[in-house]
């Protein structure tokens, strides 16, 4: 079955990204309705909640023209000595705030590939697009999606990922470079990382025959320019989006972007246990110190960040993610953001339409 959702079909050829925890449904809806596509990220969300999100997303849309997307990393395997570890390393600062550490840390997050009731939701719910990060499902759930009509998109940050994704047969390959904000989609986070930036990785991908979409540092319209001039189908834009008033980012969030500096972000699996770039804060040093012990298997360290942020508030332990060019975040309105967008990128490629209309 052919998707009924088209890259092509954007005015704007830019996705807001997921951005679990920070796109709201009134974030994706405006993105919409201003002519690029909304996403939700469901990563942190259960399947009522998720349910809740797409359903809300829709009303306000007044259609399925939105994206969802869907961690599939490999379950965490409990491991006590580890995790005593993590807690015993942090217990100062939980003592920082009068607290104790907590008795244990524990999978806060549950894998796309185990859950049901999420895959339900989605087939129910039935958005344009679904995306998959830090792997891919199982083979009977990709065809589950497949038969919903959604364009089917998963992220790479290699040649090999994006062939597997190409070979388990989806419609959009996300190229995700080194500068991208939050999570990074590797497969494998023991694995081999060449770090390739957004242009080289684009550059390595555009000979596979899927639509590719450059994602990473992407923040006005002469970057997403650059990229679409260079052979992507679209851009995929998460930063430029935290700022806007739709986003769930709290003060703390916003008043540190407003701040940032170029280089203020770092690349970093202390807070959750994968690797992700965010704000440097208190929590990301102590993750590099040479004395700090080995992380417990994603996404556990999260339970502990967020029992610390839930003490300190602020932003020491906050997962504040941004790619590198957070210092240029815009607090715009969403669709006021698209619209410059749009001009931005008419202004620097005037070849859009006729790359849009296939010419």
């Amino acid at each position: 079955m052919s998707p009924r959702f088209q890259l092509s079909d954007l005015r704007v050829p830019v996705i807001q990204a997921p951005m679990a925890g920070t796109a709201t449904p009134q974030l994706a809806a405006e993105v919409s309705r201003a002519g690029g596509l909304g996403s939700l990220g469901l990563g942190s969300a259960h399947a009522g909640q998720a349910a809740a999100m797409m359903a809300e997303t829709q009303a306000r849309l007044g259609s399925n023209r939105y994206g969802v997307n869907l961690f599939c990393h490999r379950p965490a395997q409990a491991d006590p000595a580890r995790e005593a570890g993590w807690l015993a390393y942090l217990a100062p600062e939980f003592r920082r705030f009068g607290a104790e550490p907590p008795a244990g840390i524990a999978e806060i997050y549950r894998s796309f590939v185990m859950d049901d009731a999420m895959l339900h939701a989605v087939l129910a719910a039935r958005p344009a697009l679904v995306s998959f990060h830090f792997g891919l499902p199982p083979a009977g759930r990709i065809a589950a999606l497949r038969e919903s009509g959604a364009a089917l998109a998963a992220t790479a940050t290699s040649r090999a990922e994006a062939l597997a994704i190409r070979d388990a047969g989806l419609d959009l390959i996300v190229a995700q470079g080194y500068e991208a904000g939050g999570h990074r989609g590797i497969f494998d986070p023991a694995g081999p990382d060449a770090r390739l930036p957004t242009a080289a990785l684009l550059d390595e991908l555009l000979d596979l025959g899927l639509p590719v979409v450059a994602a990473g540092g992407i923040m006005d319209g002469a970057d997403a320019a650059r990229f679409l001039a260079a052979g992507a189908a679209a851009v995929q834009m998460g930063t430029a989006f935290v700022t806007c008033p739709e986003s769930a980012a709290a003060d703390a969030y916003r008043t540190r972007l407003a701040a940032a500096e170029p280089g203020d972000t770092v690349m970093t699996p202390a807070i959750s246990g994968r690797p992700a770039r965010g704000l440097a804060n208190r929590l990301t040093a102590l993750g590099q110190a040479r004395d700090a012990p080995a992380l417990p298997d994603y996404p556990i360290p999260y339970d502990a960040a967020k029992r610390l942020h839930a003490l300190a508030g602020g932003a020491d332990y906050a997962a504040h993610w941004a790619g590198t060019g957070a210092n240029r975040a815009r607090p715009l309105p969403a669709a006021q953001l698209v619209g410059v967008l749009e001009q931005e990128i008419r202004r620097h490629f005037p070849g859009l339409d006729a790359c849009q209309n296939g010419d």
